[in-house]
Formats: C-alpha cells, structure tokens, sequence
C-alpha cells in the first residue's frame, strides 16, 4: 500500500487560449505606450522590474500619476487610458487562464500505507521549501554591506575637523581623515564581516543553505545600487543628483580606470562573504545545534588525503622550484629503483612462503595504484603553480609600477597648487599658509610654459619651467638627476657656465682671447670672450637631439607675448646657455623638459610671480586629502590644487587595470586545479562511502560530514597556496638578486624590476584558499547527502 501520488495535469485548450488573450492584451498595451509615446519610460521601468523593486514602484508610479492626470484634467482619449487599462486587464485575463489550465491532480493509488500516522523521518519532517527569516537575512544583509560600504568610505576619506592648525583648519576640515586606498580597505573589511554574518545568522536560521533565498535577495536588494552606480557613470542626471554626494566611492572607483568595473568587483566580493556566511552557518548549525569543533573532523580529514606527507610537499615543491621535467626524472628514477629492489625481495620470499610473498605483492600494487594520492598531488601542484604564477607576475608589474611612480614623482611634485585663472603673484604669502598644514615637507614656486628650442643643430618644441634652486630640491629629485657632478646653483652663477664646460686657455701673448674648441662641430680658433647668457638645464635625450653640450648656446622662442618689428609682430627669442644635462630615466622628460631661473622666466614671460607652487607630502597614497586641506586652508576658491594621481590619473589606471587583468587571468589556473579538487573530492566521496556511513550510524550530523571533506579540500588549498608562496618568493628574490638583463636604451632600466608587496602576495594565498574551499563545498555535500543504509546495504 502506497499513497498517491500528485501529478500536474494540463489542459491545452486553456492554455492556449490564455496565450492568445494574453498576446491581444500585449498587443492593446504596446498600442497604447506607442500612441502615449512613452516605450522610454515604460522600457526602464520594465528593466528594472527584471532585478529588483520595479513591481513596487510601478504600484507607486500608478498611484501618482491617477491624481496628476486629473489635477491636469487630461481627457480620457488624450492619455489612451481607456486603451492601456483594456490592455492590461485582457493581459492579466489571458495569464489567468493559462494558469487555469494547470493544475495539481491526485494519481491512481492503492489506499494509505500500513504506516499510516506513523511520526515522520526527522529530517523531512522538519523541511520548509521557503524561510521568510533567511531571505531577510540575505537580501538585508546584502543590502546592509553596500550602504555600510558607501557610507563609511564617505565618512573616513572625508574625516572629522581638527584644532591643530587653528580656525582655519576647523573650517577646512578632514584633519582625521584617511587616505582613500586605507579608507575603502576599512570599509570593504567592515561590509565584508556584514554580509558574513548576515549569511551565517540566515543559514543557522533555516539550518540549509537555502539557495532559492540567497538568489533572490541578491538579485532584489543587492544588485539594485550596483546598478545605479554603473548607470550614474553614463546618465548625466543621476551624475548630477548623486555624484556630489558618492564623489569619495567614484574616486577610489576611478583608480582603475574603469569604475563600472571597480562597482561589480567590489560586489563580487560582498557575494563571496555572503556565500562563505552562508557555508559556515549552515556547517555550524546544520545538526539543530550550534558545533564549531573541529578537532574530530581535522583528524578525519588528515588521515584520509595525508596531504601533508613528506615526500608530497618536497616533490611538489621540487616541480615548482626546477620545473617539471628533472625533478620527474629522479622521482621516476628513485621509485624504479624501490620498485626493483622491493620486487626483488618478494620474490626471494616467495621461494620459502608463497602466501606471504603474494601478500606483500597486493599490498606494492595497491600502493602504486592509488588514484586519490595521484589526484591529490596533481591538485596541490597546480594550487602551487597557480599561486607562483601570480605571485611572481604580480611583482613584476608591481615593479615596473613602482620604477614609473618613481621616476615621475622624482621629476614632478606630490601635489600643485595654482589659481583657476591668472598668475600667483603672492605665491611668497601662500607658501607660508602651507607651509603650517601638516603632511607638507616641500614646496618650491614654478612658472611653466611651452616654448621652442633651437640650436645650430637643430629645432625642437619642449617645456620650459623656471625653478627656484633653493627649494626645488625639497620636492623634486632634479639636482640629483644632473649629470657630471652639475649643481643647480649655477644657474645664479652663469657666467662660471663656460669655466665649466668648456676649457679656457690663456693664449701666448697673455691677451684676452682664448682658444675655443667645440666637442661636436670641431671647430677651433681665437675669439673674444663670449658675453655671458642665462643658463638652462636640457635633459639627456633633448641635448642629443639638439647635439648640444654643457657651454653651448640655444635659443627659446615664445609665441606667447609676442614683440613688434619692422615687418610686425615676432615671436619672442631669447638666447639662453646649456649650464647642465639631466637624466631622469623618462622619456618623455629627458627630451621634453628644460629648467631656468625663476627670475629669468618671470622676465621673459613678464610674469608676475609665479604659476603656482609645486607641493612634497610625508605620504604619497595621502596626498589627495593633504591637497585639498591645502585649499580649505587657503581659503577655497580661487585656489585649487591637484595630486599626482589626478595628474597621472591615465597612466596610472591603465597600470592597475592591466595588473588586475593579468591577476584575473592567471586566477584561471587556480580554478583549473579546483576543477582537480572537486574530483579528488568525489573519488574520496565514492571511497569513504562505507566510512561515511559508519560515522552517520555513530551519530555524526550532516555538519560533520561537510566539515570532514571540506576540510580535506582546504587541506589541500593550504598546502598547495603555502608551496606556491614559497616558490615564488623564491623566484622573485632570484629575478631580483641575479636578474634579467633588459637593453637600458630602449627599456630604460637595466633589469626586470620585482616588487614584492605583501597585501597582494597574501591575497594570493589567500584566492588560491578561498576557492579550494568553494570547490569542496559540493563534494562535501553529497557526502553528507550519503544514507547509512545506502553505504552498508552492499557490505
């Protein structure tokens, strides 16, 4: 006797016909929206209703628009309303006669069964297909991290006033503020343990994972601010409304160069510490009880995979180290060798006890042919190859990033400071304003233009910048970047120019003249002394294009200001002389860049001060919120100041967003050996089969099952993220301490630069762990999903 069974049962006639009205009822709505013009209103709010709160702003909508429609006294055939309200009720009667035509039927049975009012199976008894807690729990929790998120970035980059620097610097506030990189670690840290312990506190609520649930308050209330803020990047509105107000999240967005790529990354990430809440609560409480023991499982779980063997970690970590090839051909020379020896042995038993020799020979076979120990070493291999790969790459490009930061932030200054308009004549009075705002170690006043360089040898468009000799070692690195022992002192000094570059000598006769031979054009003979020119710094690269040395003459032409002649205006010329040669190490610097004095081009310019102040801070990742205390401090408008981010801001972006991309790739890896975790999981599954029902009888809950076999996948994870470590850290200190050569005429840097930063590194490890972990969370379930009785039946 069995009961009967629930069958669907569907008549088509309904069906159908509920289709055909539904498409009428379509057809009258499209009309009406066609005829009112109103498909892009309607479009976005239909968008928004596939993933999250459209249904409830759509009733809201409706609501509003009944009375503004009659405070307008718009008649009925003008707003087709006759037409959109036939069309949704015919819609609505089309899906109801569709859902007519589906019903639920009980099928053909025998009676009730003898255990008729019997207590049922515990663990059916309890189920519940849907938890109104745990979608709370989830959606909330979800939608609580983002808010969490927006608001504490906001909060910690903006900062709180401070009394140091007096009343201006309580008006100018932010005195406590973080850095922004700082401030978005804090607050991913803070919305991450939300939405964990959200995901935790739901799954401990329903005992399950509860899937249904977590899909659907991640699409209803967590997708709708990512979402907004992807579209704010295009909608100039929502830019207008909103971007004020989030202007601290789109800036450290804008690092990457992509904020709409930074949004969905940061919600992936809010996802993981859901998914990982929801993993760990179900573990913890899915027995009724709260159990976070772990010493029995741990045991468990080390005996069965014995990751942690001597001669697994030291042949892995020998593959990672040397490659595949050698270390295989030891290990298969060595195992050949035991094998040979070993069968040699049995044999020589086997003359004097058979039994005992066909014993050892099962048990030689049995452990040369484990399928489990082979996939658990392959696994670990590539978690290790995967985390080297991307521990080494990621230095790599960390150094190439740190050798260009370093060489522009050497040549140009943390922060600048100008006016929105017009020259800054009291430059001398604001340099004393900030110079009591703290995080400021360096100024110097600048004046900077474009102008033309041209030289007996040749003509080229540059960059002049008056500097002041005194200060612009205390923001720039320029006077260390002179070559031949030059000093920046000498542009006070020109006449000493030629004493330095060119030999003088004192002819026979003891006269004035002096003999002049020129390293370039080779040209000897008597000449008066020259009479003495302001001198210039050219970099290394503009000097060879111009084929000018330290002494000779150039000539700078300004379009700018230009002077009356005989045959109208010309562009102003001055002649200046080469005091100096730097090299940078930049390109575009070394041939685009030259120096003079401050006065000389306040004279040539007729500039009354200066462009602006070039500013030093104590911490380059905080120089944005140093830059913009500089201008509260200042007073505000009609000052303003940027930072070298903002400045670089391309170049820069281009950098991260590539290092991300290549991180995301190279992570392939690490998913390619969870693919290989996931089986050696399921062989340990269909092994352990009788094991798992034995502890089940004993009394073991579904948590122990699942704690058992994930902690066989992190076994593994760990092992293989720490070899990885080890191995890379290994490769980056030999890439950095023997090198690989690179040509300095084209690289511009002699070796492969490595940078081994240590939150990146860690991250490393700890991606290769986290999705080890994911893998094994299926296995893990369908061990626990294993019946006592299914696994002893066949014993």
């Amino acid at each position: 006797m069995h009961s009967a069974e629930r069958r669907t049962v569907h008549r088509w006639s309904f069906i159908w016909a509920g289709a055909l009205v539904a498409l009428v009822g379509f057809i009258l709505l499209g009309v009406a929206i066609s005829a009112s013009q109103a498909w892009a209103e309607v479009s976005a709010a239909l968008g928004l209703s596939l993933v999250g709160w459209g249904g409830v702003l759509q009733v809201f909508d409706a609501a509003l628009l009944v009375p503004a429609q009659s405070a307008l006294g718009a008649s009925p055939s003008e707003l087709h309303t006759g037409m959109l309200l036939s069309g949704a009720l015919v819609w609505l009667a089309g899906w109801g006669l569709v859902a007519t035509g589906i019903r639920r039927a009980s099928g053909p049975g025998e009676g009730p069964s003898p255990a008729a009012g019997a207590p049922l199976y515990p663990r059916l008894a309890r189920y519940r297909d849907f938890y109104w807690s745990t979608l709370g729990a989830y959606g909330g929790g979800i939608l609580l991290a983002e808010v969490a998120l927006i608001l504490l970035q906001t909060v910690l980059s903006s900062g709180v006033p401070s009394t140091e620097l007096g009343g201006a610097s309580q008006n100018a506030g932010g005195g406590l503020s973080l850095p922004p990189t700082g401030a978005f670690a804090i607050s991913l840290a803070v919305a991450g343990a939300v939405a964990f312990v959200s995901g935790f506190i739901g799954a401990s609520r329903a005992q399950r994972l509860s899937l249904p649930e977590a899909t659907i308050g991640v699409l209803y209330l967590g997708l709708p601010i990512p979402i907004v803020l992807t579209l704010m990047e295009r909608v100039p509105s929502l830019q207008l409304a909103l971007g004020y107000r989030l202007r601290e999240v789109t800036y450290v967005a804008g690092l990457l160069g992509r904020p709409e790529l930074a949004y969905w990354l940061v919600f992936t990430a809010l996802v993981l510490a859901l998914v990982l809440g929801i993993n760990t609560g179900f573990i913890a409480a899915g027995s009724g009880r709260v159990d976070l023991k772990l010493g029995f499982e741990l045991f468990v779980a080390r005996r069965h995979v014995a990751v942690f063997r001597p001669s697994l970690l030291l042949g892995t970590l020998a593959v990672l180290m040397f490659g595949i090839i050698p270390p295989l051909l030891v290990y298969f020379i060595i195992r050949s060798a035991e094998a040979a020896v070993e069968r040699t042995r049995i044999r020589a038993l086997g003359m004097a006890d058979p039994l005992a020799a066909a014993s050892d020979l099962n048990r030689l076979k049995l452990r040369e042919q484990s399928p489990t120990m082979m996939m658990t070493a392959l696994s670990v291999g590539g978690v290790g190859v995967g985390v080297m790969a991307l521990i080494i790459v990621l230095s790599v490009m960390s150094g190439f990033e740190a050798d260009l930061q370093k060489k522009i932030l050497g040549t140009n200054a943390h922060a600048v400071v100008s006016k929105y308009a017009g020259e800054l004549p009291e430059y001398p009075k604001v340099m004393e304003t900030i110079a009591r705002v703290p995080g400021v170690v360096g100024q110097t006043p600048f004046i900077i233009n474009q102008v033309m360089i041209a030289s007996e040898g040749n003509v080229d468009g540059v960059i002049i910048k008056g500097i002041d000799p005194k200060t612009v070692g205390s923001v720039t690195d320029l006077p260390d970047y002179l070559l031949g022992g030059g000093k920046l002192d000498i542009l006070y000094t020109p006449e000493k120019i030629l004493n330095r570059g060119l030999p003088e000598e004192e002819p026979a006769g003891g006269g004035s003249e002096t003999a002049i031979e020129d390293d370039i054009i080779r040209r000897s003979g008597k000449s008066t002394k020259p009479a003495v020119l302001p001198g210039i710094i050219v970099g290394r690269e503009l000097a060879a294009s111009l084929r000018v040395v330290v002494g000779d003459r150039v000539n700078v032409v300004s379009p700018l200001g230009t002077e009356l002649g005989p045959t109208g205006p010309i562009p102003k010329s001055r002649a200046f002389r080469v005091a100096g040669i730097f090299y940078s190490g930049m390109y575009e610097y070394d041939s685009k860049f030259v120096y003079i004095l401050l006065t000389e081009a306040q004279k040539f310019f007729e500039v009354q001060g200066a462009s602006g102040i070039e500013l030093k801070v104590a911490d380059i990742d905080d120089a944005r919120r140093i830059a913009g205390q500089v201008v509260k401090v200042l007073g505000g408008y009609p000052y303003r100041a940027r930072d070298w981010g903002e400045m670089n801001k391309n170049l820069f972006s281009a950098l991260r967003l590539e290092k991300l991309v290549m991180g995301i790739i190279l992570s392939i890896i690490i998913v390619v050996a969870a693919g290989l975790i996931v089986a050696t999981v399921i062989m340990l599954v269909l092994e352990k089969r009788k094991e798992i029902s034995v502890l089940k009888a004993l009394g073991v809950p579904d948590g122990g099952i699942v704690k058992i076999f994930l902690a066989e996948g992190l076994q593994i994870g760990v092992a293989g993220g720490f070899l990885g470590l080890f191995s890379g850290l290994a490769w980056c200190v030999f890439i950095e301490k023997v090198g690989i050569k690179l040509d300095p005429e084209v690289y511009y840097i002699p070796a492969l630069p490595v940078r081994v930063e240590p939150v990146q590194t860690a991250l490393a490890v700890v991606i290769a762990v986290l999705v080890t972990y994911l893998a094994s969370i299926y296995p893990a379930l369908k061990a626990s999903s294993v019946e006592p009785v299914e696994g002893l039946k066949a014993e």
